[in-house]
């Protein structure tokens, strides 16, 4: 995202625009940053297009809420700067799942050179064709949420003669301390925060003996950047 863009996205949350629906004009945004008019115009326009913002026009200006993806960029960046400024340590989160079988979907996207490939150069292995999904508890999902919240290695969309495939998000993992994998959030999915997708190169199930049922026990260090 372009430095300038961010900064607007920034100047919308200040004003409320992460919690609700705010009525702001173009003439009254661009005084906020000393722009013009039609540079502030320009700006929402973007945002928007990127998925940042949804913008709903009404009399005397726009009604405007920073999307979940627009809040996860936000929160991006200030991490960074936590960790700059107080040098802090990586977090490690460490999740215990239950096995359960899924829908059966994840050998036919892992199987797409346009996600395998990514996943070899940007994690350092390919991916065995299909995900591990596990079950976490109740009182895990809003531990979940705040890892969502840090930097991630992300997997970007891309077209196959046969269709569209969206973006993803990765997380590095440990799986039982023994075998290297990652989490893998789907910006699309069908599964709620409850659910944890993980890719590794060996057959998970195979390798520890795996049932439906078990628990297994993950480890997630929070990525530098």
């Amino acid at each position: 995202m372009k430095p300038f863009l961010w900064f607007t996205l920034y100047g919308l949350f200040g004003i409320g625009a992460g919690e609700r629906s705010v009525k702001i004009s173009t003439t009254e945004l661009a005084a906020m940053f000393s722009w013009s008019q039609q540079s502030a115009s320009r700006h929402l326009r973007l945002l928007e297009q990127m998925g940042l913002v949804r913008r709903r026009t009404v009399v005397d200006g726009s009604l405007i809420k920073i999307t979940d993806e627009g809040m996860r960029d936000l929160k991006e960046v200030y991490y960074v700067l936590k960790d700059r400024i107080e040098g802090s340590r990586a977090e490690v989160f460490v999740f215990e799942g239950v096995v359960f079988s899924g829908l059966y979907e994840g050998a036919y996207y892992m199987s797409r050179p346009g996600y395998s490939e990514q996943i070899k150069e940007k994690l350092g292995f390919h991916p065995y064709p299909g995900t591990l999904n596990l079950r976490i508890s109740e009182a895990d999902v809003e531990r979940r949420r705040q890892l969502e919240r840090m930097p991630s290695v992300v997997i970007d969309g891309f077209k196959d003669r046969e269709r569209a495939f969206g973006s993803a998000r990765c997380y590095p993992l440990v799986i039982n301390d023994d075998v290297e994998g990652a989490l893998i959030v789907a910006d699309r999915t069908t599964y709620d925060t409850a659910v944890m997708e993980v890719i590794s190169p060996i057959n998970l199930r195979k390798h520890f003996d795996l049932r439906d049922g078990d628990t297994v026990k993950v480890s997630i260090s929070s990525i530098k950047k």
